[in-house]
């Protein structure tokens, strides 16, 4: 009779053991993937983690860029609700009182450790450090492992960036790279290695639950990866976009300039690349994807070998889309559906349906209550997510009937709803009165390729996602910092600026010179002809001083 009795006694134990979290975020990935139906990608081990799980086929960012993406996933709280709609300003500059998805886990009994890229670092961005039990990691090198590809005048800024400096503060090199290297000599690889070592750490302390973040760099541009992984595709046979033309009828300004390629080396400065360039570039992001994959897979293999997996809840999810050419468009900073839909997989034992997949819309928002949720915990009060734990026990059920999202122009804020059929765009200044807005409308059963702006079109449908768009609070203005709202707000030293960016010391910028390192590269662009009163292609130091203003 004793051995039934002991088991008794411990399966309460067994049963309300803390689960585990493990957090894969990667930089810049689209449903490029075999899994979301993408027949070209090799990427075995992210379709084997959603044989494991759910895979949620209409994710949506709040919005396509990087750190108010991440903001959203680790604060629960938009960028119209933080006033944060680029890279340089630090989200507790708004909330700063705010509890982070692993901070709110750290308060619950959890060591929370993040690895390689989860908060937006760089652009005078910085980690929070509130977040984690333990220093965050993040790996010890550079983007390219070859010597050519390194931006022109790079030995002195290179020195300087393995000296601690930041890598965005150095001239942008190649935009891809093709080297027979081993996997540890970029950064995933380096990212995964200690990942297992923190897996096999977490093993020895079963009485310790952890949140483990780990966040992988790649495809984000430069497209690098080891040599074997571009040998996984043929490049005559990958897709190549559909429609090289802006959606007819669209405004002007919504979309994306891409700056941010251009600026690395041998991309044009205005206009379009080259079909090769397009083929090879396209080739690169592949490449890129199957090298992170093979990362994850090494990381899912410790996951399993340390005996953790049954009580880990995984989940995966990529902080914004990217265009690859489509529309004539190039990485993300836009509102259309190859920017802002995202790759979600949430693998939860015991709940999860293995290899199901659903329509129901989620945000990047609903992430946070979501994996509070299947670990038993509460929701901070005051964030935007729903928790999707319904979907994940019904793949037919739905928690919003729409997802939001923004983009910012210098023209105003475009804010998208986007339900199972339509996506409505309203671009206006933030506080303008409703009246001031222009409108994009696509329809997706109709028109995938969102190849014509159906806003004059549809006026019906217009105004029945104007209703569901009034729902929402209006956005809040990008919020400024102390120094910028001060009324003793000290002027910039534009002459030291213009000093520090030019590099060769021949007293004028080149466009270049005047691009590399700016916080907004998709805005940046729109600025130096404007600066150029002369029109000779560069800028002299009085130029840069005025800014453009006579």
């Amino acid at each position: 009779m004793r051995a039934p009795l002991v088991l008794f006694a411990l399966c309460p134990l067994l049963i309300t053991a803390k689960p585990n979290v493990l957090l894969i975020c990667v930089d810049d990935l689209k449903p490029t993937i075999g899994c979301f139906g993408d027949a070209h990608a090799k990427t075995p081990n992210i379709d084997r983690l959603a044989a494991r799980g759910m895979i949620f086929e209409k994710a949506f960012c709040n919005q396509a860029v990087c750190s108010p993406s991440r903001n959203a996933l680790l604060t629960s709280l938009r960028p119209q609700t933080l006033g944060i709609y680029e890279l340089s300003t630090n989200f507790r500059k708004s909330a700063p009182d705010a509890i982070t998805l692993p901070q709110h886990f750290k308060n619950n009994g959890y060591r929370a450790e993040g690895l390689g890229k989860i908060f937006h670092v760089g652009h005078g961005n910085v980690n929070d450090e509130a977040s984690w039990s333990v220093p965050h990691f993040s790996p010890k090198t550079i983007s390219y492992a070859l010597k050519e590809n390194n931006p022109p005048e790079s030995t002195r800024e290179q020195a300087l960036f393995e000296n601690k400096k930041e890598a965005w503060k150095l001239p942008r090199g190649a935009p891809t790279e093709n080297a027979d290297v081993p996997d540890n000599r970029y950064g995933d690889g380096m990212i995964a290695e200690e990942a297992i070592k923190r897996l096999e750490a977490a093993k020895g302390k079963p009485d310790e639950p952890f949140f483990l973040a780990v966040g992988f760099l790649k495809p984000h541009l430069p497209f690098v990866a080891p040599k074997k992984y571009w040998d996984l595709y043929d490049p005559a046979t990958l897709p190549q976009p559909a429609s090289d033309k802006a959606p007819e009828g669209a405004p002007s300004f919504a979309p994306t300039t891409w700056g941010e390629l251009r600026q690395y080396q041998d991309m044009p400065e205005k206009g379009p690349i080259t079909p090769e360039q397009q083929r090879h570039l396209i080739h690169g992001y592949y490449a890129a994807t199957s090298y992170m994959d093979a990362q994850l897979g090494k990381v899912l293999d410790a996951l399993d070998a340390t005996g953790l997996a049954s009580n880990t809840i995984i989940a995966f999810w990529g902080d914004h889309g990217w265009h690859l050419g489509d529309h004539g468009m190039w990485c993300k900073h836009s509102n259309y559906e190859q920017a802002a839909r995202i790759p979600v997989i949430v693998s939860a034992p015991g709940i999860t349906k293995a290899g199901s997949r659903t329509q129901s819309l989620i945000e990047a928002v609903d992430i946070y209550p979501t994996l509070a949720e299947l670990a038993g915990l509460s929701t901070p009060v005051k964030v935007d997510g729903r928790s999707f734990v319904p979907v994940l026990k019904d793949t037919s059920a739905s928690t919003r009937d729409h997802a939001i999202h923004v983009y910012p122009r210098s023209e105003g804020l475009g804010r998208a709803i986007r339900t199972d059929r339509y996506r409505l765009v309203e671009w206006k200044p933030i506080g303008a009165s409703a009246d001031k807005g222009v409108f994009e409308l696509y329809d997706y059963q109709a028109d995938q390729l969102e190849s014509k702006n159906l806003a004059s079109d549809q006026p019906g449908i217009v105004a029945e996602l104007r209703a569901l768009l009034s729902k929402h609070p209006e956005a809040k203005p990008q919020i400024r910092s102390q120094s910028e709202t001060s009324k003793a707000k000290p002027a910039q030293d534009r002459g030291a600026m213009f000093d520090s960016r030019d590099k060769d010391k021949d007293g004028k910028l080149t466009k270049e010179e005047f691009l590399a390192n700016q916080p907004d590269p998709d805005e940046a662009p729109k600025r130096f002809p404007k600066f150029d009163m002369d029109g000779n292609g560069s800028l002299s130091r009085e130029e840069f001083i005025k800014g453009g203003k006579k």
